[in-house]
């Protein structure tokens, strides 16, 4: 499976979709609460494939988070934050060794596709945090990834994450090292609405079974804060 390709065409052309489709859709999505009512009449408009991750990241802040990774390059803008959050925190650790973050943006290969596999997985567990993702967005979606070209093993893995029961032990458990864990913590920062209490309790119980410790977790919000701005106003 490519993940890490998907992963840069969904960032890349979800932010296309959000910077260039005004009119019709954006206005559908002003005048209506169904989140499917703006996607429809943008498909109908020609809108791009990033509709798929605009549909899966459904609050204002998620969109906003979609376009500005892209903007800062996609996924390696996420690595660089991550590799920042990190090595600052470890910079605080009396006794710990004082070797470079392994980021996604510093590795290449099977350990890229790794860590961007684990990213993957925690944005579509963050984007499920607020359950609105239903099984006719699930169609919808299913179809948008078919267009951005994913393999049939990829797409299925897509499909079986999608509907996966909402667990954030099963989500963390694709961590496989501690700069793993704090990309997967950053990716959903970038994601949950902090003023859901379901949202923030997921976040908050991801971090616990992440493992990761208090210091760094408030490194990493604080640097995702400051590199790409979260506002949802």
């Amino acid at each position: 499976m490519n993940t890490r390709s998907l992963l840069e065409q969904l960032l890349q052309s979800g932010s296309k979709y959000l910077g260039n489709q005004s009119g019709v859709a954006n206005k559908s999505q002003a005048d209506s609460k169904d989140p499917l009512s703006g996607f429809l009449s943008g498909a109908a408009g020609g809108a791009l494939a990033g509709s798929a991750m605009s549909l899966l990241l459904g609050s204002k802040k998620a969109r906003k988070a979609t376009g500005n990774l892209a903007m800062y390059g996609g996924l390696a803008a996420l690595g660089v934050v991550a590799y920042k959050a990190y090595n600052n925190w470890q910079a605080t650790q009396a006794g710990m060794p004082q070797s470079p973050p392994q980021t996604v943006d510093r590795l290449s290969g099977a350990q890229a596709e790794e860590h961007s596999q684990a990213i993957l997985r925690a944005l579509i567990g963050a984007a499920k945090a607020d359950g609105h993702i239903d099984a006719r967005e699930r169609a919808l979606i299913d179809g948008e990834i078919a267009k951005l070209g994913a393999d049939s093993e990829l797409a299925r893995w897509f499909d079986q994450e999608l509907g996966k029961p909402l667990d954030p032990a099963e989500v963390a458990a694709a961590s496989r090292s501690p700069e793993m864990a704090a990309e997967m913590y950053l990716a959903s920062v970038l994601i949950v609405d902090e003023d859901s209490f379901m949202e923030r309790a997921y976040l908050q119980e991801l971090g616990r079974q992440l493992q990761l410790q208090p210091a760094l977790l408030t490194e990493l919000e604080q640097q995702a804060r400051r590199a790409l701005p979260l506002t949802s106003g």
